[in-house]
């Protein structure tokens, strides 16, 4: 409110409609202005350096650098497994770089697959700063770097989310071709997230339903494999059954006891691992 001084004391004037009137607008505009920016700083924690190399790992590989749509420049691993069986296009989650999924990587290349790890922008080598737009357009480049600079099918290609990486995972799936989808710790929408965070409670019916899984898993047919740690201290458990029923077959749910947000391969064990790797190699687009 504006404020008057009145012989050392300070008056406060109350605000009269027509002021609210052109107020409400700007605040309103604002809000979804900067919106986008205030909700990237508080999802992405992103990671340039390294904390490993593949050759730790004992793992054969080759460097990946392509180009977004929007001249981005990105950076990713491509790790060859058996001919003619599956690859997995990983799409990481909010934090770290891709030096944090080669323990992953390692476990599905033992078992016959490829994988295909890249950074989103702003992650290790990759240039740009993240954001939802962002991350779509890079995942769609990932794609596209896959079929055309590895040759790899498009009926070979498995396309595999984690958290924040499977909403990039099912907008890949809606604008390109693939065997199937799997997504991993998924949430249902930004905005759900929000009721779930007390600093955003009381704002989240204000917010906008950003990565919206829940409305476009519904618009999916090639085969969809759903998998959830049972103790996820992140993403609710509840998010990912509703994922589920929202989606149309060919769908599989599979829940991981013991397992939290980000270790469902290491507690799932030898039971995900082929569960996972069976879903790939059975799957038909």
């Amino acid at each position: 409110m504006p404020l008057q001084r009145v012989r050392g004391r300070i008056l406060t004037m109350p605000l009269k409609w027509p002021h609210w009137l052109f107020l409400i607008p700007i605040l309103v505009a604002a809000f979804y202005f900067f919106y986008p920016r205030i909700e990237s700083f508080f999802v992405f924690f992103p990671q340039k350096s390294f904390d490993v190399e593949p050759r730790s790992y004992g793992l054969t590989y080759r460097e990946a650098d392509f180009t977004t749509g929007d001249g981005k420049r990105l950076h990713g691993w491509f790790f060859p497994g058996e001919k003619a069986q599956p690859v997995l296009l990983h799409f990481h989650g909010n934090a770290g770089n891709i030096s944090h999924r080669l323990d992953l990587a390692q476990r599905f290349v033992r078992r016959g697959l490829s994988v295909f790890l890249f950074d989103y922008r702003g992650f290790g080598k990759s240039e740009g700063r993240p954001s939802e737009k962002g991350l779509y357009q890079d995942g769609l480049a990932a794609y596209d770097h896959l079929v055309q600079k590895e040759g790899i099918l498009p009926g070979n290609v498995v396309l595999h989310g984690h958290s924040i990486g499977a909403a990039v995972a099912v907008e890949v799936a809606l604008n390109k071709s693939a065997r199937a989808v799997i997504l991993e710790s998924a949430f249902t929408s930004t905005r759900d997230m929000a009721r779930t965070m007390p600093l955003f409670f009381l704002l989240s019916p204000f917010l906008p339903a950003n990565y919206n899984n829940l409305e476009k898993v519904a618009r999916l047919r090639i085969p969809k494999l759903f998998v959830h740690g049972e103790r996820d201290e992140i993403v609710p458990f509840s998010m990912g059954e509703k994922l589920f029923r929202a989606a149309a077959a060919p769908k599989f749910f599979y829940p991981v006891k013991e397992a939290g947000h980000n270790d469902t391969f290491i507690a799932g064990g030898k039971p995900y691992l082929d569960a996972v790797s069976e879903f790939a190699r059975s799957s038909t687009p």
